[in-house]
């Protein structure tokens, strides 16, 4: 280190001796908070949501995929706090910035979360910090918009404080990985700053890569979703035309995959949903014409998954055709809100399109989700509905059932003995071997 304020820090974190605050404590920020913990910091957690502080200190859990243990364990620990007050941050020689990036109504990228939460930092920034990014966002953000922020509190980065970008690589409900097992990636605005985040993350996860600078660590974070996004699409897309051959894409996607090289498995579905694939591809399109560029390829793979709802739609509207029974005035039960199998997220859910465009054509839509009892406000949609029982009553009563979440605790055998009418846009239904309901895949 070529500051001896460098220096001090380096070995405060590699004595755990650090004090790391987290800010914002959703999907990513409080599975990171307790990766710290367990890496042996002391750990404060900071959000706005007044219920999540609550939550927090109480030892309740308000992220079921993440069980109870964690939230038991920090409201246990003397190393961990949670607050909504600013003034507690001054006591951190790391911040980490854990904020939602969304995008606008013109799918501009909106960085309101982002420039606050720096503003707030800059307020209580001293000398000796370490500040980290992990929103995904496009290349320049953490140098472009960050640093100045915290630059004019007259503090110089790289020898007063310390700025890096490390992305989340968040995947919720998946139990087979641990957070310390999920490699990182750390870039730097400066080689000291890089040099202490790579510290820090090398205490709390197995394996941390050290990139060139932060604005190559923004573009790896965008390339990984940008990769999902588009080979989805050309499942989605080969799903359409296979349909109207009457090939089943989910039997041509399995023996593809029989091939051991230059080929990876992706599935189709009813849309995009969840914070990052259907709206961190347009981060880097957005960036892209700042120098005169277009990302066809990226505009593309988006326009065809955005079309994904009302093919679902299409697909059921068909389907209840062939029954001689019009969507208007059709009682339609969604299975699965959740924007993805076993946990409770609905934000960007592919459901909430569908369910309005079914409402649009006259249907009576209704739902059920074992994770999501109730479907909570979001940016675009506001449908004030609660999770029906799955019971044969229920089934029965439905002209069409519409699989959009494939979650493990649904009993699929109940709902191809008692439904009339199943679209299936998981091939959720396909292990069974015998129903009673027809079945359609869209």
């Amino acid at each position: 280190m070529s500051t001896e304020v460098a220096a001090q820090l380096s070995a405060r974190i590699d004595s755990a001796e650090a004090t790391v605050a987290v800010i914002g404590l959703g999907y990513v920020g409080l599975p990171l908070a307790g990766a710290l913990h367990s890496a042996g910091f002391r750990v404060i957690g900071y959000d706005v949501d007044l219920s999540k502080i609550e939550c927090l200190e109480k030892g309740e859990s308000y992220l079921e995929h993440l069980g109870g243990e964690l939230f038991r364990d920090l409201a246990d620990s003397p190393r961990f706090s949670a607050t909504r007050e600013s003034a507690p941050l001054t006591e951190a020689d790391v911040v980490i910035l854990c904020v939602p990036t969304p995008l606008g109504h013109h799918r501009e990228p909106d960085l309101q979360f982002v420039t606050k939460s720096a503003e707030m930092v800059a307020s209580i920034l001293r000398p000796g910090q370490l500040v980290v990014l992990e929103s995904t966002t496009y290349p320049g953000t953490t140098r472009e918009e960050v640093l100045p922020i915290l630059a004019s509190t007259g503090l110089t980065c790289g020898v007063d404080f310390f700025l890096a970008y490390s992305p989340e690589r968040e995947d919720p409900g998946r139990a087979d990985t641990k957070y310390a097992a999920i490699s990182k990636l750390v870039g730097g605005i400066d080689e000291i700053s890089g040099s202490l985040a790579f510290a820090l993350y090398s205490r709390v996860v197995k394996s941390v890569h050290l990139v060139a600078n932060a604005e190559v660590g923004e573009a790896a974070k965008l390339l990984e979703n940008i990769y999902r996004a588009v080979n989805i699409a050309l499942v989605n897309e080969m799903k359409v035309v296979l349909s109207h051959m009457n090939i089943d894409v989910w039997d041509v996607i399995d023996a593809a995959a029989t091939k051991p090289f230059g080929f990876h498995s992706f599935y189709p579905g009813p849309g995009l949903g969840g914070h990052c694939i259907p709206i961190d591809p347009f981060y880097l399109t957005w960036k892209a014409k700042e120098f005169g560029m277009s990302t066809k390829f990226v505009e593309l793979a988006g326009e065809v998954n955005a079309e994904m709802p009302s093919y679902v739609v299409s697909r059921v509207m068909s389907a209840l055709n062939d029954q001689q029974k019009a969507v208007n005035g059709s009682r339609v039960l969604i299975l699965g809100i959740a924007y993805k199998k076993n946990i409770g997220d609905v934000r960007e859910t592919p459901a909430a399109e569908i369910i309005e465009l079914l409402r649009d054509g006259g249907a009576d839509v209704v739902y059920h989700d074992p994770h999501v009892d109730m479907i909570p406000s979001m940016r675009k949609h506001q449908l004030a509905m609660s999770s029906e029982p799955l019971t044969k009553e229920t089934l029965a009563a439905t002209d069409c059932v519409v699989i959009v979440t494939d979650h493990d605790a649904v009993d699929y055998e109940l709902v191809g003995a008692c439904s009339s009418l199943v679209v299936d846009t998981r091939n959720a239904m396909a292990g069974l071997t015998e129903t009673n309901a027809q079945i359609v895949k869209a």
